[in-house]
């Protein structure tokens, strides 16, 4: 089996204990749901930061990273199939990439 990161985009904090509460639990579930194939849950992360030789710029850019997962799957297709089900897609994205082994 293959290993993806899955890199959330958009969401944003909750900005009260019941909405936390709300956000968590349909995340714990989506978790739950998956399975063994969960194999980082990961966290949720900070404004980010951007260097490249152009410089540094702490913006976020354009679709700034809001989380991350590490997931197992057969092939690409049911990786997808696993972040269509993801909580965030109803008001973000998950970007799905293959983690290469070297």
């Amino acid at each position: 089996m293959a290993k993806y990161v899955f890199a959330y985009h958009g969401g944003k904090m909750p900005v009260s204990e019941t909405e936390s509460k709300k956000v968590m639990a349909a995340w714990n579930e989506w978790f739950k749901s998956l399975g063994p194939a969960v194999i980082d849950g990961g966290n949720p992360v900070s404004k980010s930061t951007t260097v490249s030789a152009d410089g540094v710029v702490d913006d976020g850019g354009a679709n700034p990273l809001s989380g991350y997962s590490l997931i197992e799957a057969d092939n690409l297709q049911s990786a997808i199939q696993l972040a269509q089900t993801c909580p965030i897609v109803d008001h973000g994205s998950v970007e799905i990439a293959e983690a290469v082994t070297m």
